[in-house]
């Protein structure tokens, strides 16, 4: 029965300028297989390094990094800066405006945050370009992550030496090169995981199953599409609930150094950043141990590693057409990412300028934030696990919020009551991003292992990591030329809100069924293209026993 199933074989049309030979529509299992020859043998994903998984987040939150290293950054660009409204350099920063002389001319400190965030996105974008266009080749690609994190790790352990007003241009090194290292680890951490639940037991064995003929594939893509959006969201989880622990410990910590004094809050915004290395390094570990080098594609003929990401990129841009529904993905989720962390980079700005960057008050704003995110990811996750809601439908719902993030924005640009100018709004709002918000980063890294090419996941998710930085390098100069020009802090909401409404419809037009034919379609022409395979060699897998390159048939499939 199964061996009839698929003993038909798509029908080809190969000629010098095109490829026309694609999978048959019901050629279930040949949509869930890649054809091209792989290095390597497939692994079985242990609870153990499902785990270490999870934990290596807690330590790679972006506590340091991401969160107190712009904290530490700015507050030294407030100490070293002077009022406007007064002769250059004759007075220091009070409550008002903050001007410092940075990128060849006098400056506000929020337009010097924008630019700086927009230059370290775009030294993220060549230097992930270059390294994950050649990732899914080999099984040494563990060894990015861990060269990422070693770089975040000695950055972060340098800001104590990084304390003094007239030091601020080696904190705007040091904030640049600690965001390249978080999020390259991050990146290519999260890469990971379509991997790591495909080579689930359940995911293989419902393999094997849909190969036989033994199940449908409705029942495989539940399965499938369950099996990533749970390590995707029960990561996220663990993490925030990782994160209430390690911000606990630093409370303490913090009280016993800071003294209600410039200097010693300086020092402690430094102590935060190598605290937070500590325990990243602790978390990395088990990480580092348990995971398994799983099998890459081969390099192709004629080409080595010196050439193959080039000859990646070629292939991946001159077939894009081919990738329709992927790269309407990647235009959503280019805007969608631009009014996110443009919006997230602006309200930190506010943030601390309200709360005059009193580390302890920044330390429970983000406890705030932290259980509220763990309170949200939970809900997301159990609402879809108990509705079997698609990753689609959950990241628009999510995509609503983002917008109302915007909305509240636009409200403090006429009144001073609302619209993130008091403290207590920068409360509701930890509250609200973390429950309504945060979980984006979930769900979107779950929706681009949805409308990738099976085994290309480390050169498209590098790819999408380079997109979401570059457009994280547009939104800030945009806001930056707005702040300036408007003199409003408040008016790049508006462009935001703007962006974030195209983005969701976008999203809208994302269709994951048309995509998985597509990546097929993608796969199938780089194997007769790049590696010369024969089309009649890849059109079925029929009994697939290994569902990743080199296949294995039975006596009774080769005789159908």
């Amino acid at each position: 029965m199964a061996s009839d199933k698929h003993s038909e074989r798509a029908p080809s049309l190969v000629d010098d300028h095109d490829v026309a030979h694609f999978a048959l529509p019901n050629d279930e299992a040949t949509l869930f297989a890649s054809p091209l020859p792989i290095v390597g043998e497939r692994k079985t994903t242990t609870r153990k390094e499902v785990w270490s998984w999870y934990i290596y987040y807690v330590g790679n939150s972006g506590l340091g990094p991401f969160n107190f290293a712009i904290s530490a950054w700015q507050n030294l660009l407030y100490q070293a800066g002077w009022d406007p409204a007064f002769p250059k350099g004759t007075v220091a920063c009070g409550d008002g405006s903050c001007n410092l002389v940075a990128y060849g001319q006098e400056r506000s400190v929020n337009s010097i945050v924008l630019i700086t965030n927009g230059l370290s996105f775009a030294f993220q974008a060549v230097i992930f370009l270059l390294v994950g266009s050649f990732a899914d080749y080999g099984v040494w690609r563990p060894h990015i992550t861990t060269g990422f994190t070693v770089l975040a790790w000695a950055v972060s352990f340098a800001w104590l030496g990084v304390e003094k007003p007239s030091k601020w241009e080696a904190g705007t090194a040091l904030y640049i090169m600690g965001l390249i290292g978080y999020q390259g680890a991050l990146t290519f951490w999260t890469a990971a995981f379509p991997g790591l639940a495909r080579d689930l037991p359940e995911i293989k064995e419902s393999e094997e199953k849909l190969a036989s003929g033994d199940t449908d594939q409705k029942t495989h893509d539940t399965l499938d599409m369950l099996a990533r959006n749970r390590l995707a969201n029960v990561s996220f989880l663990v993490c925030s609930l990782g994160e209430l622990v390690v911000l606990a410990i630093l409370a303490g910590i913090l009280e016993g150094v800071i003294n209600d004094d410039a200097d010693s809050n300086t020092k402690a915004l430094s102590i935060v950043c190598a605290y937070s290395a500590g325990v990243w390094i602790v978390c990395a570990i088990p990480w580092l141990i348990f995971e398994q080098y799983r099998p890459g594609n081969q390099l192709p003929p004629r080409t080595s590693y010196l050439t193959v990401g080039v000859k990646q990129i070629y292939h991946a841009f001159r077939l894009c057409l081919r990738l329709k529904q992927t790269f309407i993905y990647l235009a959503a989720y280019f805007f969608l990412g631009d009014c996110l962390n443009t919006l997230v980079t602006v309200i930190a700005t506010l943030q601390n300028e309200v709360v005059s960057y009193d580390t302890k008050m920044l330390n429970y704003l983000l406890i705030d934030g932290i259980g509220a995110q763990a309170i949200g990811i939970d809900l997301f996750w159990l609402v879809q696990k108990k509705w079997t809601i698609p990753t689609k439908t959950m990241l628009l719902f999510n995509a609503f919020w983002i917008l109302v993030l915007a909305a509240w924005g636009c409200i403090g640009i006429t009144q001073t009551k609302f619209g993130f100018h008091n403290a207590w709004e920068f409360w509701a709002y930890q509250a609200f991003y973390g429950i309504a918000v945060c979980p984006w980063y979930a769900i979107s890294q779950a929706m681009i292992s949805e409308v990738v090419p099976r085994g290309k996941e480390f050169l498209f998710f590098a790819l999408f990591s380079i997109i979401g930085k570059t457009s994280s390098f547009i939104g800030p100069f945009v806001s930056s030329a707005i702040i300036d020009d408007s003199g409003n802090t408040n008016m790049p909401f508006t462009f935001l809100l703007g962006l974030g409404v195209v983005s969701v419809g976008i999203l809208a037009c994302v269709d994951v069924e048309k995509s998985r034919m597509e990546c097929r379609k993608y796969l199938e022409d780089e194997a007769i293209r790049v590696y010369g395979m024969d089309p009649e060699d890849i059109g079925v897998v029929r009994e697939a026993v290994e569902m990743d390159g080199l296949r294995k048939e039975d006596d009774k499939s080769k005789n159908a």
